[in-house]
């Protein structure tokens, strides 16, 4: 879904009624937890949580002037996704990550690359995603990032 917002409070105020609550709570729990260095910016249509240009001056190789994205969530059709790029790219990450969660929720995990899938607002594992959140800081992703991005 698509929504015309400049800021995350204006993204959260189009979503509907029983997604707004939960959203706001993954958006609290990311800013909660998330390493010093990162920003929260609107990106591509949604919240973004990125590493700024005054950190890592490339920006992102996709498009130099965007900052390089790292983490991202949206209210999609019939989900909300939480985009994470460190678990795309780091497999140690991801097999932490993959074997936690059933620690934490009953349902099997739905997800792609690096994107959550969460149909069922009240079995959002608030508590794995903010531990997630804060074991990548922006230097270890800019190091991950060029490191992927060389190969």
């Amino acid at each position: 879904m698509k929504y015309e917002a400049k800021t995350p409070e204006e993204y959260i105020a189009q979503l509907p009624e029983e997604r707004k609550e939960p959203f706001k709570k993954l958006r609290q729990t990311i800013l909660e937890n998330l390493p010093k260095g990162f920003e929260e910016v609107m990106g591509y249509g949604m919240p973004a949580y990125v590493v700024p240009h005054t950190i890592y001056t490339e920006g992102y190789h996709c498009d130099p002037k965007l900052p390089l994205p790292f983490i991202n969530i949206a209210s999609q059709k019939n989900f909300i996704a939480f985009y994470h790029m460190g678990i795309y790219s780091d497999p140690k990450l991801l097999k932490w990550f993959t074997e936690e969660y059933p620690n934490h929720v009953k349902n099997k995990l739905d997800m792609g690359k690096s994107c959550i899938r969460f149909k069922k607002m009240d079995q959002i594992p608030y508590l794995l995603l903010g531990e997630l959140v804060s074991k990548v800081n922006p230097e270890e992703w800019i190091k991950t990032y060029e490191r992927l991005l060389k190969k």
